[in-house]
């Protein structure tokens, strides 16, 4: 009490002295305890707080005394003084009533109204420890309940339509329905939109093909990114262009320079056909559905693909194609240059029917009575007239945030656009996609709070060489790989019944197979349960063309697609690229059972995701990569030895000690890192993120830092394409050891030191703070 009179002598006496005063501000008062008023003072213009406790800005007036004096008188004195008495008194008063509201909001009283209140009132988010309402079986039984047979087929419907090529009115009202659909989910959406250069045939002017002077006819299929013109050369048939194909052809003494080469569709991309013609000196190629391979097919069916071996925009290799960035011109190293183009099977016969030369190996037949790899003579033409064009696209995107990280998060897209119907190859996705969104937006009504976010993604100018995800990938490279840990395509991931096939970062292995092993099949369609033992038969490398591939080895994000498939010895959809793509078609495939093979997809996904943003620690198993690093330096010390048992020139000067030392430090790195888990209070948020963030770290630092990102934009170490892999080095060895190139030690040992210190870089950041890394290397 002796305080507060104190501090009341003291507001008087400055209110006496003052040459300003500070206006009264009544405020609300935050615990719901209706109105206060504040006051604060000011003395020579500086504002001090009552009780140590700011109490907010308020607007000050300024009030200046009159500086006359007039004489005082007893009447005047009594006065002052009563008012000196009354202010002392009110003074008094407004101190003690200060002082005492205080101290009741420092220690607020618990009646029942209060404890009404405060439990009306949601703790700030960052105080909250966050826990999720519903367990995990909780969760995967709302999952399964809320996946609708019915929703899915009618979406199916809408996702379907005819003409959605890239760029087109068809493609951006379907993204228009995307996003509205995100709005009425309540998922914040947004469009990233990109100016990329698209080719298309020219309808006043079709592309051509001439046997000698004969027209062979004007095919509508056609090879995006193809060279441009005319071009006339000897036509050699080359099974399906694939490079042991290629050896045979030149060991039957026939060479490939400025030939015209005629090859099969099937067993790899069109884009790496026409490579792999190109680089052997060919001016152009023709590809056609054989059918042996196309038994379903007419003879008339067109094929519809492009030739970029890469992803993405070719004209802005390595960087986004947005609308303000203006390079010099460039072109992707993925380009062939020469001219390429499909033809219906009835084309093919023909030039088949007209070719002389010596007959093909066997292994080279397919349906047609005729087949010889060519003579002299047998001359054809192309002329390709395709418009390159500049078009707008646009990504859309929606996202259920986390309540831990909503920083970090999951990726779930598909394609929606098609050069052709594209029923399996976009609808179903686009359709999943969808359906997953609304689903996980009914788990968030349902009291589902997931730590992590889940981004919606729909890309666009898929077939064009998935063209909006890999804009998108190189608009925002530099933020991703610690923000984004995982996508999911679901690109294709209906083409049959009877088997499975998957590709992914060995990251998601461990998470792929367990969650096989949970997802309840529906009768008649798939036992998924079955592939689990045998796990790995599932697995396959994961190929250029994939909607998962630029995530992996562009941005260094663990990555996953998979697909029902027909069966594990032909495992491709054979009407990918061509308007027999349908639901027709896929009934036929899947017995019927579309929707419920989508359903049972769809699960897959959803489980993989939500057990990523569900549980504490990610469900990246960073151990996987041992037996990847494992294999290669294995075969790479093969290869050594063997050369040093032969004695090549200057190979005594190649050590594989400081690669097997890298190996072996990943390992301790892995292990350290689940000792770390085993060991640590998974209740604690913070040391949480420090573990996730090791984690998210693997992925990407397996992308080389010694490359240029525009010139080779596939960087990983052990998936991607170019000098740097782990890979080229044992192609290389190989090719020493077969006499097929001459040994460079300086090239040798510079690819030895980058990948045996990119794999060290990884185990040393896997490892976590700098007095824990490994220095035995």
């Amino acid at each position: 009490m002796a305080g507060t009179i104190d501090q009341a002598k003291m507001k008087f006496s400055r209110i006496v002295n003052s040459r300003s005063y500070s206006r009264f501000n009544q405020s609300q008062n935050p615990d719901g305890e209706g109105s206060r008023v504040e006051v604060k003072l000011a003395v020579d213009g500086e504002e001090e707080e009552m009780d140590g406790t700011e109490l907010g800005n308020m607007q000050q007036e300024t009030y200046t005394r009159s500086s006359r004096s007039e004489p005082l008188n007893k009447y005047r004195i009594l006065v002052c003084v009563g008012a000196a008495l009354i202010v002392f008194l009110v003074g008094l008063l407004i101190g003690y009533s200060v002082h005492r509201k205080s101290d009741n909001k420092s220690e607020p009283l618990e009646t029942p109204c209060s404890k009404k209140t405060q439990a009306d009132q949601p703790d700030p988010p960052h105080y909250e420890p966050i826990v999720p309402s519903l367990d995990w079986s909780d969760i995967v039984t709302l999952l399964n309940d809320k996946l609708s047979l019915k929703s899915v087929e009618e979406q199916l419907s809408v996702y379907s339509q005819i003409g959605r090529s890239a760029g087109s009115s068809v493609d951006n009202k379907l993204g228009d329905t995307i996003h509205d659909a995100f709005t009425k989910l309540n998922m914040e959406p947004w469009v990233d939109e990109h100016y990329v250069k698209l080719q298309n045939p020219d309808s006043s002017n079709p592309n051509k093909v001439w046997f000698g002077n004969e027209e062979i006819g004007s095919p509508k299929g056609f090879l995006a990114y193809s060279e441009t013109g005319r071009k006339e050369g000897r036509v050699v048939y080359a099974s399906y262009g694939e490079l042991a194909d290629l050896q045979t052809v030149q060991a039957n003494e026939v060479s490939l320079n400025g030939t015209v080469v005629l090859m099969r569709a099937g067993r790899i991309s069109m884009a790496q056909k026409v490579m792999n013609v190109a680089r052997l000196g060919a001016v152009a190629a023709l590809i056609y559905p054989d059918p042996a391979d196309y038994e379903e097919m007419s003879m008339e069916t067109e094929l519809y693909g492009h030739v970029h071996l890469g992803s993405g925009d070719p004209y802005t290799p390595g960087f986004p194609s947005f609308n303000h960035t203006q390079f010099a011109p460039a072109k992707s190293s993925g380009l062939p240059e020469i001219l390429a183009q499909t033809i219906p099977a009835s084309m093919a016969r023909k030039i088949l029917s007209k070719m002389g030369g010596s007959e093909v190996p066997s292994e080279f037949k397919g349906g047609f009575p005729s087949y010889t790899f060519g003579d002299e003579s047998n001359k054809v033409a192309l002329s390709i007239n395709n418009k390159l064009v500049d078009t707008k696209i646009h990504n859309v995107f929606g996202v259920i945030k986390g309540y831990v990280d909503p920083d970090r998060y999951v990726v779930i897209g598909a394609q929606r656009d098609s050069m052709t119907s594209g029923y399996a190859k976009s609808a179903v996705g686009t359709t999943l996609l969808m359906e997953l969104a609304r689903v996980f937006n009914e788990l968030r009504k349902e009291g589902f709070k997931p730590k992590r976010s889940i981004v919606f993604a729909s890309w666009t100018a898929g077939d064009f060489g998935k063209v909006g995800a890999t804009e998108w990938l190189e608009g925002y490279w530099a933020s991703l790989d610690r923000k984004a840990f995982t996508y999911i395509s679901l690109d294709g991931v209906v083409t049959g019944k009877d088997s499975l096939r998957a590709s992914a970062s060995p990251l998601l292995h461990t998470l792929l197979q367990k969650t096989l092993q949970k997802v309840n099949p529906i009768p008649s369609s798939s036992r998924l349960q079955s592939y689990s033992p045998d796990f790995l038969s599932i697995l396959t490398s994961m190929q250029m063309d994939d909607g998962a591939y630029p995530f992996l080895t562009f941005s260094g994000i663990p990555s996953v697609s998979f697909s029902f498939i027909s069966s594990r010895t032909t495992p491709d959809y054979k009407y990918f690229g061509t308007e027999m793509d349908t639901k027709e078609r896929l009934d036929i495939v899947t017995g019927q059972k579309v929707v419920e093979l989508s359903v049972l997809a769809a699960k897959v996904a959803g489980q993989m995701a939500l057990r990523l943003v569900h549980d504490q620690i990610l469900r990246l198993d960073v151990t996987k990569y041992d037996g990847v690093i494992e294999s290669h330096v294995k075969n790479i010390i093969n290869h050594v030895n063997s050369l040093k048992n032969e004695k090549v020139e200057k190979i005594e000067t190649l050590s594989t000690e400081w690669l097997i030392a890298a190996k072996s430090s990943y390992n301790r790195a892995a292990t350290k890192l689940n000792d770390d888990i085993k060991n640590s209070d998974l209740e604690d948020i913070e040391m949480c993120r420090i573990i996730n963030n090791r984690i998210m770290k693997v992925e990407h630092n397996f992308l080389s830092p010694y490359v240029s990102l525009r010139d080779f934009p596939f960087r990983h170490i052990f998936f991607g394409n170019g000098w740097q892999t782990a890979t080229d080095l044992e192609n290389y060895l190989q090719d020493v050891r077969d006499k097929k190139a001459s040994f460079d030690i300086d090239q040798v040992l510079n690819k030895f030191a980058l990948l045996t210190w990119s794999i060290q870089g990884c185990a040393n950041d896997l490892a976590g703070d700098i007095w824990s890394l490994d220095n035995e290397i």
